[in-house]
């Protein structure tokens, strides 16, 4: 596999050779990296394969998939070719590593939300489901991709209900949307700006145990 992106991949550390395992790829925000992302899915290291994916395009310090116009509006170009190799990416990663294709999750931030959406939407059942924490979908994906069902795709979408960069107006609308789409959706707010929060994180990581067949997580 020689993927354009760069990537860190954590293996469970008791790995049964025989056992295919469920698997959590990360999409960092816009200027950040994949090692931010392992923090918050840290404590599904014993149970999921976790591979975060870096950017391809530097930016300040960190990363970014895409670039902008302005806010909320991608290239077009950039943004479809990002589409394109993520799922090139998950679908070689599939073969590299002992991953259960029928427990494939996408878990993304802000840019990454926004990536684990449209590829929801652009791969459909092959993945199993995803989380995306304050983004939304482009309208040029709603009105002119090839969509497939998401009728069987687990959804998690939460939103700060004091987003400075996504109003919550738009996490309100990405919840409508894929309502429509899906009834296996989980949509939640919380208060916080245009962040993560410790009970979203929680909620999150029992959401994705429990959807993969495991023990959730005590508080």
């Amino acid at each position: 596999m020689k993927p354009i992106y760069q990537y860190d991949v954590q293996l469970p550390a008791q790995m049964d050779p025989d056992k295919k395992y469920p698997v959590v790829f990360t999409l960092h925000g816009k200027g950040s990296n994949e090692k931010n992302m392992f923090g918050l899915v840290a404590p599904l290291a014993e149970d999921f394969i976790i591979i975060g994916i870096r950017g391809n395009l530097p930016l300040g310090a960190g990363y970014q998939y895409y670039d902008l116009k302005s806010l909320g509006n991608p290239i077009r170009e950039m943004f479809d070719e990002a589409v394109k190799q993520l799922e090139a990416f998950i679908n070689d990663a599939t073969e590299k590593y002992p991953i259960d294709p029928d427990k494939r999750y996408v878990l993304g931030f802000s840019q990454g939300a926004i990536l684990s959406m449209t590829l929801a939407l652009t791969m459909g059942d092959e993945l199993k489901g995803i989380v995306a924490l304050n983004g939304y979908v482009p309208d040029f994906v709603k009105a002119e991709y090839s969509l497939r069902s998401v009728k069987e795709v687990s959804v998690f979408i939460s939103h700060g209900e004091y987003d400075s960069i996504f109003p919550v107006r738009i996490g309100h609308e990405t919840g409508a949307y894929f309502k429509e789409q899906t009834s296996r959706l989980t949509f939640k707010l919380y208060p916080t700006d245009h962040g993560v929060s410790e009970e979203n994180q929680f909620d999150f990581l029992n959401w994705l145990k429990q959807n993969a067949g495991l023990t959730i997580i005590k508080e």
